[in-house]
């Protein structure tokens, strides 16, 4: 599928954004819009998540990074670490979520389905989960006494001028979204010229991306790529096994047999893929869990809300144990104990979970940004 070979530019865009100065900018413009809020630099963190979720895609660069800038200096303003390395995990997990996400992609791909309908259903998920993340830091910073960053709430001149700084970054955003929308650039087309932009912007506008660094990018990209589309062969042989034995048709007629009706197969579904994202990597989850998609489409359930559904699944799995890939990396980078990490995050992983019920429910949530499209 085409739509796969996009996986590489978004990931290497998400990559160099760090090298850029967009993503110091846009966190500048974080400050100002949360910074006074209980717990201050922690909404910060939820924030910048979902902003950079836009130019990113991968909850492992975004955690990486955050790690790296964030962390330490909540760490110098009095926030636990276990906590600041939980809010850095679970809001690393909006990335996947908001447009271009990687995963958004990889369900398009493997069912067939728009990738312009997947990435304007993930934008409402996506917001909810900032919206709940926020929710929690507030209360856990009220309890535990995090307070605010900035004294005062900025102006609206201080915000519009903070947003002026992030006119590249936005720009990027339209550009992406209006190509695809309007049919000049496909997915892949789209990933390389964000891209380039990335370059010009780092090297020609902002003048902190030097070729040196292109190199170090090129390496993680490499890497991160390979892994990616080392789990995709891995899992697609798996699908052609599935196939062969006749497991999609089997599990349909089995799930349909029960008879538990669209929400119930939901249901059922939220319960399976978050055991499975807490032990396998959530690419190859969403791959191995195909034949549940023709179930999906039997019971009458929207293929763009089931491929959301999904997708916050996996994406909670890669937060909770015994082997949560988000949750094992900032617990590596942070250097903390896997038990502290989720002693301070529980109130968090409780929040998705919130989320994730509210998207499984209210099918409008994914739905209404497509349809709105067409």
């Amino acid at each position: 599928n085409m739509n796969l070979m996009a996986i590489p530019f978004f990931i290497t865009a998400g990559l160099l954004m760090n090298y850029t100065g967009i993503t110091s900018r846009m966190m500048k413009f974080a400050d100002l819009c949360v910074g006074h809020m209980w717990g201050g630099l922690a909404q910060v963190n939820v924030l910048l998540s979902t902003l950079m979720g836009g130019l990113c895609g991968s909850s492992n660069a975004d955690a990486a990074m955050q790690c790296k800038m964030l962390v330490p200096e909540m760490e110098e303003r009095g926030f636990n670490r276990a906590f600041s390395a939980a809010v850095t995990a679970s809001s690393a997990l909006i990335s996947p979520m908001i447009p271009p996400g990687v995963m958004l992609i990889l369900y398009a791909s493997i069912t067939e389905n728009s990738v312009l309908d997947m990435f304007m259903a993930g934008y409402l998920p996506g917001i909810l989960m900032c919206i709940v993340l926020m929710l929690a830091v507030t209360y856990v910073s009220h309890r535990d006494g995090y307070r605010p960053v900035r004294e005062k709430r900025a102006t609206a001149k201080e915000i519009l001028h903070g947003l002026v700084e992030c006119f590249w970054a936005i720009l990027m955003i339209v550009v992406l979204i209006v190509g695809l929308r309007s049919g000049i650039v496909t997915a892949t087309e789209g990933g390389a010229v964000l891209c380039v932009l990335c370059v010009f912007v780092g090297m020609i506008i902002y003048r902190e991306l030097h070729p040196r660094d292109l190199v170090v990018v090129a390496k993680e990209a490499f890497a991160s790529v390979a892994n990616v589309f080392g789990i995709i062969i891995s899992a697609t042989v798996f699908g052609l096994y599935l196939t062969y034995a006749q497991i999609p048709q089997k599990l349909t007629s089995l799930i349909l047999g029960m008879d538990v009706g669209p929400i119930g197969f939901l249901l059922l579904v939220n319960v399976m893929l978050l055991i499975m994202g807490m032990l396998i990597d959530s690419a190859a989850v969403l791959l191995i869990a195909v034949p549940l998609y023709p179930v999906a489409m039997q019971l009458g359930i929207d293929p763009i809300h089931f491929g959301i559904v999904c997708i916050l699944n996996l994406s909670i799995g890669a937060l909770t144990p015994p082997f949560g890939a988000t949750m094992y990396q900032c617990c590596n980078l942070c250097e903390i104990e896997m038990p502290e990490f989720l002693k301070q995050g529980k109130e968090l992983i409780a929040a998705l979970l919130i989320a994730l019920l509210v998207v499984t429910f209210v099918p409008g949530i994914a739905t209404l940004l497509p349809a709105m499209m067409k």
